[in-house]
């Protein structure tokens, strides 16, 4: 705190630097004064609403937002506008963000034949605003299943690309972006993903390794993620069975992480239930207690239970659950994934 970003760098300064003679205030034009607070006293998180000594933006800056966003939509007609603020840029202290949302929704329909396809997401929403944009949680899981679609924004690394995690491995395993990923699937959520880049834009082979072990996963076990729907209920096990909480954006993927063979998550289609397990089990017999014998989740008869990317497996129906008997070598190092026929 106490340090200017270089936003408030002017033409000025760019003498004898590589961008002499450009003036930043043309990119950024938000020389403004200082927010007041720190982070001791919890300003990061105050400072998601406007007001808290937040500065507030001129008009001449809320302009500035509004004609290069609008002009961006114009040139490049995005389906998706992700926005990393609460609900769109500058509420209530300028209409600025509402009307990009308007000319953005607009303008997709007029270029899709009059169907809305476009998607415009925003952080901390109430039940009201989520019925016009998408819900987004920053590196984290609402607890249950949510009515509307919504999004959880994560990255294998940091937001920027960071050397010193290169150095002592602190990127998100394969293993650990799927946890996610079929987690917040099985809750009617979408998984952005970043995987940062390097200056030159390329990525290193540690993030390669843990794309390409991501990339053999999903070659196997899409079908349970793709296009699937929420069950009747989104999972069983320990974590799932708790209330975890997220703040007010978010943060608490550290809970599903680290999650163990004991939780299950499932997903549907018309056709087939999924139930995905977030780890290999230690032991090759697994119950799933959701689908015991004469269950109200699953009444039908289940006559056949397969393993993705291995085939038929053998399975008991007790009221206990559904014991299912996996097979002895594991097919990764990452999950398992069950497909019962409806």
């Amino acid at each position: 705190m106490g340090v200017s970003y270089d936003g408030t760098l002017t033409k000025a300064d760019g003498k004898g630097k590589w961008w002499e003679g450009y003036d930043p205030q043309d990119l950024y034009a938000q020389n403004h004064p200082m927010s007041k607070g720190s982070w001791a006293d919890g300003m990061i998180h105050r400072q998601w609403a406007w007001g808290n000594g937040a500065a507030i933006p001129s008009q001449k800056f809320c302009t500035n937002f509004y004609n290069r966003t609008v002009d961006a939509i114009n040139r490049y007609n995005p389906d998706l506008i992700y926005f990393d603020v609460t609900a769109v840029p500058f509420y209530p202290v300028s209409d600025a963000g509402l009307k990009i949302a308007a000319h953005f929704y607009n303008h997709n329909m007029a270029t899709h034949k009059g169907k809305l396809e476009a998607v415009m997401f925003g952080k901390i929403l109430d039940e009201n605003q989520r019925k016009g944009l998408v819900w987004d949680v920053e590196r984290g899981a609402p607890n249950k299943i949510q009515e509307t679609p919504w999004q959880s924004c994560s990255c294998i690394g940091g937001w920027h690309y960071n050397t010193s995690i290169y150095e002592n491995n602190g990127y998100k395993s394969a293993a650990s972006v799927v946890k996610l990923l079929v987690d917040i699937v099985s809750k009617n959520g979408n998984l952005l993903l970043s995987v940062p880049l390097k200056a030159d834009g390329s990525f290193d082979e540690k993030e390669e390794k843990i794309l390409n072990e991501f990339g053999a996963w999903m070659d196997i076990n899409k079908e349970a993620i793709y296009e699937t729907q929420p069950w009747k209920v989104f999972g069983e096990g320990p974590i799932a069975e708790s209330d975890i909480k997220i703040n007010a954006q978010g943060f608490n993927e550290g809970s599903y992480t680290h999650a163990t063979s004991e939780e299950k998550r499932f997903t549907q289609t018309s056709k087939a239930l999924y139930v995905t397990m977030l780890a290999w089990p230690s032991e090759q017999k697994v119950i799933v207690k959701s689908l015991a014998l004469n269950s109200n989740l699953f009444p039908k008869k289940i006559n056949r239970v397969e393993l993705l990317g291995y085939g038929k497996i053998p399975f008991t129906r007790t009221v206990e659950g559904l014991i299912l008997t996996l097979p002895s070598k594991r097919l990764n190092d990452i999950a398992p994934v069950i497909r019962i026929k409806k």
